[in-house]
């Protein structure tokens, strides 16, 4: 069975220069995109590109509905089986215009790539996730030990993630200089912080109360007095390993070096709710948890507009649609509300500033 083909690797290799440096994409999109190209060549016993079919992408979707994921061992989600299908679709459509494959593909035939109607509601579908209160990361916060420089690190982590909303990307790569205590805020530069669409933007501290704040504050002033870290030293260090007396690798404190990815947050995370006795959330909820605290506690449009300028959204209305998300059990109090007596209430206040907020920055203001 044929594991390789030169042409295909060749123009594989150019489509991924055209995402990168004229479609902009990042290099976890183009990632995506080479798993699913991967998956297609296997299917197809790596067949060139050239002899392309509309039977082979048809084949390809029902061998997709018979697989199952490697990691849940269930059949693929509709999700995991609509981006598939639509990255080698927008290859193909790209393909059938390049030299030397103009008149081999057509361009209708990518369509036959594309998912029912129903499937591709079922996979676009918005789902509920779960999301912690504000109560139960204050309960994280307070079990986390601190004996130790990697148990700081770690409380320290969770604690500015609560102030900030900061993407684990972003948590990973900060710099000391990055964060001004005396203004409780977060400079998240993307010449040095890896921030989404690489935005530059100024975060202060949301008031979350607890004891967030003064972790953070704790966790700076001790990287700069007991360790003696300076500016560009990272503010969230990933752990040095070194070798035990037993000549076991282990960990053995921190190393000035910032971590390369965001694995070993989301670890910190899982480590901590479990300990907790909660389920674990993943770094992005804190955003949801921010979202909603700023729907509860803003009064007007424009704070509302700096509450989700402090997410790093240019628009509030991403700030509505895309974490304003109303929990089942809160959809339900609202609506069993809306037989009794209007007396004015924080719902009634936050329908209104909605209403205002939709008005005034519908336009992107």
């Amino acid at each position: 069975m044929a594991k390789h083909n030169a042409a295909n690797t060749r123009i594989k290799r150019e489509y991924f220069d055209y995402l990168k440096e004229a479609m902009r994409r990042d290099e976890a999109s183009i990632d995506q995109v080479a798993k699913a190209l991967a998956r297609f060549e296997e299917a197809t016993n790596h067949k060139p590109f050239k002899q392309f079919h509309r039977e082979q992408a048809k084949a390809f979707k029902r061998r997709l509905d018979g697989e199952k994921s490697v990691r849940t061992g269930k059949p693929l989600s509709r999700a995991t089986v609509h981006s598939t299908l639509s990255a080698l679709r927008a290859f193909f459509i790209w393909l059938a215009g390049q030299p030397g494959y103009k008149r081999k593909i057509a361009y209708a035939d990518a369509d036959y790539f594309n998912l029912s109607e129903k499937d591709v509601r079922i996979a676009k579908a918005s789902r509920e996730k779960p999301v912690p209160t504000l109560q139960q990361v204050h309960h994280v916060l307070a079990k986390m030990p601190a004996a130790t420089d990697i148990e700081k690190r770690n409380r320290a982590l969770i604690a500015l993630a609560l102030l900030t909303g900061a993407r684990g990307a972003a948590l990973a790569s900060l710099k000391l200089k990055h964060i001004d205590l005396e203004q409780r805020s977060v400079f998240q530069d993307a010449r040095e912080v890896n921030t989404k669409a690489s935005k530059t933007f100024t975060t202060f501290f949301c008031p979350v109360g607890g004891g967030a704040l003064q972790i953070v504050t704790e966790w700076c002033e001790y990287l700069r007095t007991a360790l003696l870290w300076g500016n560009d030293d990272p503010l969230f260090p990933k752990t040095a390993i070194g070798l035990s007396d037993q000549g076991v690798f282990q960990a053995v404190g921190l190393s000035r070096e910032h971590w390369s990815g965001t694995g070993p947050i989301r670890t910190i995370y899982k480590q901590a709710f479990t300990a907790a006795g909660l389920p674990y959330f993943n770094p992005h909820c804190f955003r949801d948890v921010l979202a909603r605290l700023g729907e509860q506690i803003c009064t007007t449009p424009e704070q509302f507009k700096a509450w989700s300028q402090n997410l790093g959204h240019e628009k509030v209305l991403t700030t509505f649609m895309s974490y304003g998300h109303v929990p089942v059990a809160k959809q339900a109090d609202l609506i069993r509300d809306l037989g009794k007596p209007k007396t004015g209430n924080e719902d009634e206040r936050l329908a209104a500033m909605l209403a205002e907020t939709v008005r005034k920055y519908q336009k992107g203001q």
